[in-house]
């Protein structure tokens, strides 16, 4: 339980500590960090870079995974956030939603920053992966988990809040597991500093954030199970994200 208040002090201290900051910054390219959310209201951006800041920074200091896992983590949240972020600027304004529209464009010539953005957060999942399990196989499952558990809470980013609530509730199973809950706690740290201010619609996550926290949620997944576990996790973020795709195909 100490890793775990640590780990969980860390991730939420340098989340808001990055938010506070970022809210505090003026300058011609504000403007830049401002969006419209579901109800029309203007929101900051600033949420997603401090999530991922505080995210990938307790992972990096938690005794409770080895060296090298540690920093391959980390990177995966940096990455998956960048990526996210990517998405968030150059991908504004663009209505295609899901792999099949972005895979689609990419076969026509197009590399979209939706397709970027799933190439990115692909490439981190396998080299976290690689770095937290020891066996081929697993570490292939452990990256299914990681990258579709970044594609799950972006998914569910929809409304104020969800997505934070939702990592708070799926990281939760990880604190009674040997090994996982300090890495639970650095996501679940990162999204209690912020969710007030995501529900009271100040800011929002953006694909930054979520996707950053999806990789922190999935991280803790693979390092609390084994492969019986990795298997059943991989198979339903499979299935989620292909149900979900052609319901977004079936609604354009």
């Amino acid at each position: 339980m100490i890793e775990f208040g640590k780990a969980a002090l860390c991730g939420a201290a340098v989340a808001r500590g990055v938010y506070e900051g970022a809210r505090r910054r003026r300058g011609p390219g504000a403007a830049r960090w401002r969006r419209s959310n579901h109800a029309g209201r203007t929101v900051d951006l600033y949420a997603g870079p401090a999530a991922a800041a505080g995210t990938a920074l307790a992972l990096a200091c938690t005794p409770a995974l080895p060296p090298k896992a540690r920093a391959a983590g980390a990177l995966a949240v940096l990455a998956a956030g960048a990526c996210g972020a990517y998405d968030d600027f150059a991908g504004a304004g663009d209505p295609r939603r899901g792999f099949r529209a972005h895979l689609g464009a990419l076969r026509r010539g197009e590399v979209t920053s939706g397709a970027v953005k799933l190439f990115g957060v692909g490439a981190a999942a396998v080299v976290a992966g690689a770095a937290v399990k020891e066996r081929p196989f697993d570490k292939a499952l452990a990256a299914v988990v990681i990258a579709g558990s970044a594609h799950l809470v972006n998914l569910l980013d929809v409304r104020p809040g969800r997505a934070a609530g939702a990592v708070l509730a799926l990281s939760a199973p990880g604190l009674a597991r040997r090994g996982a809950a300090a890495v639970a706690a650095a996501p679940m740290g990162a999204a209690a500093a912020l969710i007030a201010d995501d529900l009271a619609e100040r800011t929002m996550l953006g694909d930054t954030g979520a996707h950053a926290l999806g990789a922190g949620l999935g991280l803790a997944v693979v390092a609390g199970n084994g492969r019986a576990g990795l298997v059943l996790h991989a198979a339903a973020l499979v299935a989620t994200a292909l149900a979900m795709d052609a319901r977004n195909h079936l609604c354009e």
